[in-house]
C-alpha cells in the first residue's frame, strides 16, 4: 500500500514538471488601476493581456508567475482605459484621403483608441481603415461612423445625402443602414423642420442611434420627443432653455430671423425655470449632449490669438491647412458686434455646460476635429475639449467620464472597463488624472487591442504624421 502511495505522489510531481506556466502575450506589472464607474484606484496590480483581450489581474504582491512575452513595469502609474473623442470628422474628398489618414496616427499618439466620425465624405476610405485596422495592416483608433449627414437640398457639405420627400428620407436611411454605419447624423443647413423631424422618428422606428444639429425652425422640445439620441453643440439646447424659444423658433420659420441672428435674442432670452425643465427633459429621454467647447473658444478668440505659429500644424496637411482659410477669414473679418456676441456666447456655453452637468445630463467629450475646422489638432485637441469641461465645473473623473464611457453608452457597446473579459484598449499615464485631468497627456504607453506602444513608438507615429 505504501509502495502504491509513493509511486502516486511521485507521479504527480512529474506531472506538475510537465505543466507549463501560461504564457501571456502582456503584462503591465504594478499598476494602480483607475476605475472609472466607481471613482476608485486599485493599487499595485498585475494585469494580463492575450490578444485583444484582458485575461486577469492579481496584486502583483501575491503573483505566482509573470510569464509573458512583453512586460511593462508600471509602478508609480496609472493605467486606465483608452481616451474616445466623440466628435471628429474624415472630410475634403479625394484629394484629402492620405490627409485625412495621418491623423490616425495622431489619435493613436495621444490615447485616443476610439474616434466617433460625425459625418464625412470618405466613407469609403473610413472602411478600408476600419478593416486595415483589424487586420493590422494599420494603426489607429477604433472608428465609428455615421457615413454621409443627411440633410436637405443644396446642403452645404460635400457628399450630404439630400432629402426633401418622405421617400427621400427612406432611401437615404437604406442607403446608410447598407453601410453598417454606427448611427445617423443629422444637418441642419438646408432640410426643413418637417424633413428633419420626420428623420429622427424614422430612425427611430428602424431603431437606429441619431444625433445632429438642430435647424431653428423646429423647437428642442420637438426634436427630443422626435426621439433624438444626442444634440450636436450647444446652440441648440441654449435655444430650449430660452423664455422666448417658440417665438424664435416662428420667426426663423417665416424668415424674420437667421440662425445667427437670432443668437444674441436667444442669450438674452434664457430663462432659468426654462432650463430646469429643459435639463430634465433630456435627462429623462436619455438625450446626450456634445458640448464641443475647446472649438467654441478657439474660434471666438481668433481675433485676439495668432496661431500661425502652433507647432501643431506641422502635423496638418497642406490640403486641409487650406481649407482652414475660411472659418479664419469669417472670423477675422466679421464686424464688432459680431465678434463680441461669439465672445459671449462661448462664456454662456461654459456656463451651460457646467448646468447641464450639474442637473446629470449626459455629456459627451468630442473636439470636432477635422477638415475646415481651423486650429482643432486631431489628438490633442480632445485633451483640450477635457481640460474646458473641468473649467466648466467638471472634476476630473467626470470629464474623463464624458470620453470612454458616455461614448459607449451612446452608442450601446460595451462599456470600457479594466477587468477581466475586457478589451484591451488602454493607456498607462506617468501621473495621477482624478487629480488633474492634464496628466491624460503625460502618456508613458498605448495599448491598442492588446499591442503596446512604448513612448519611442509613440513618438514615431508623430515624426511619421510631421509635413
Amino acid at each position: 500500500m505504501f509502495r502504491i502511495l509513493q509511486l502516486f505522489i511521485t507521479s504527480l510531481v512529474l506531472l506538475s514538471c510537465t505543466v507549463k506556466a501560461p504564457v501571456f502575450d502582456l503584462v503591465i506589472h504594478n499598476v494602480n488601476i483607475i476605475n472609472l464607474e466607481k471613482g476608485e484606484i486599485l493599487n499595485e496590480q498585475s494585469v494580463f493581456i492575450n490578444a485583444d483581450t484582458i485575461h486577469s489581474i492579481v496584486r502583483t504582491k501575491d503573483l505566482l508567475t509573470s510569464a509573458a512575452k512583453t512586460q511593462i513595469d508600471g509602478t508609480g502609474k496609472y493605467l486606465m482605459p483608452g481616451l474616445w473623442d466623440n466628435h471628429v470628422h474624415f472630410r475634403g474628398g479625394d484629394s484629402l484621403i492620405e490627409e485625412n489618414k495621418k491623423f490616425l496616427n495622431l489619435y493613436l499618439a495621444n490615447g485616443i483608441t476610439t474616434v466617433r466620425d460625425a459625418g464625412g465624405d470618405l466613407t469609403t476610405s473610413v472602411m478600408q481603415w476600419q478593416e486595415d485596422m483589424k487586420n493590422g495592416v494599420l494603426n489607429g483608433p477604433t472608428i465609428y461612423t455615421s457615413g454621409p449627414k443627411i440633410d436637405g437640398p443644396g446642403a452645404t457639405w460635400a457628399g450630404s445625402l439630400e432629402v426633401s420627400t418622405s421617400e427621400d428620407i427612406e432611401r437615404a436611411l437604406d442607403s446608410l443602414q447598407s453601410l453598417d454605419v454606427d448611427f445617423v447624423k443629422i444637418y441642419d443647413s438646408k432640410i426643413s423642420a418637417e424633413n428633419y423631424l420626420q428623420t429622427i422618428k424614422k430612425a427611430e422606428k428602424r431603431r437606429i442611434i441619431t444625433s445632429g444639429h438642430m435647424p431653428y425652425s423646429v423647437t428642442l422640445e420637438e426634436t427630443t420627443a422626435g426621439g433624438i439620441d444626442a444634440i450636436e453643440h450647444l446652440y441648440y439646447i441654449l435655444k430650449g432653455c430660452s423664455l422666448e424659444e417658440a417665438a424664435i423658433t416662428e420667426a426663423v420659420k417665416t424668415g424674420k430671423m437667421g440662425f445667427w441672428s437670432s443668437l444674441d435674442r436667444v442669450i438674452k432670452t434664457y430663462s432659468e425655470t426654462t432650463a430646469t425643465k429643459t435639463f430634465s427633459s433630456l435627462t429623462e429621454r436619455d438625450v446626450y449632449v456634445v458640448p464641443t467647447l475647446h472649438i467654441g473658444k478657439t474660434l471666438s478668440y481668433l481675433d485676439e490669438h495668432d496661431r500661425t505659429g502652433d507647432t501643431n500644424l506641422n502635423y496638418i496637411g497642406p490640403g486641409i491647412k487650406k481649407t482652414y482659410k475660411g472659418r479664419i477669414n469669417s472670423a477675422l473679418g466679421a464686424s464688432p458686434v459680431f465678434i463680441r456676441m461669439r465672445k459671449k456666447l462661448d462664456s454662456t456655453f461654459v456656463k451651460l455646460t457646467g448646468e447641464l452637468n450639474k442637473n446629470k445630463v449626459g455629456l459627451l467629450a468630442g473636439s470636432d476635429c477635422g477638415a475646415y475646422n481651423s486650429y482643432i489638432y486631431p489628438g490633442i485637441s480632445l485633451h483640450n475639449e477635457l481640460e474646458a469641461l473641468v473649467g466648466a465645473g467638471l472634476s476630473p473623473l467626470e470629464a474623463l467620464r464624458t470620453s470612454s464611457q458616455n461614448g459607449a453608452k451612446f452608442l450601446k457597446k460595451t462599456v470600457p472597463t479594466i477587468q477581466s473579459g475586457g478589451r484591451a484598449d488602454l493607456i498607462i499615464i506617468n501621473t495621477n488624472p482624478l487629480q488633474d485631468v492634464k496628466s491624460t497627456q503625460d502618456i508613458y504607453e498605448v495599448i491598442k487591442a492588446g499591442r503596446a506602444f512604448n513612448r519611442k513608438k509613440l513618438d514615431s507615429l508623430l515624426e511619421a504624421s510631421i509635413y
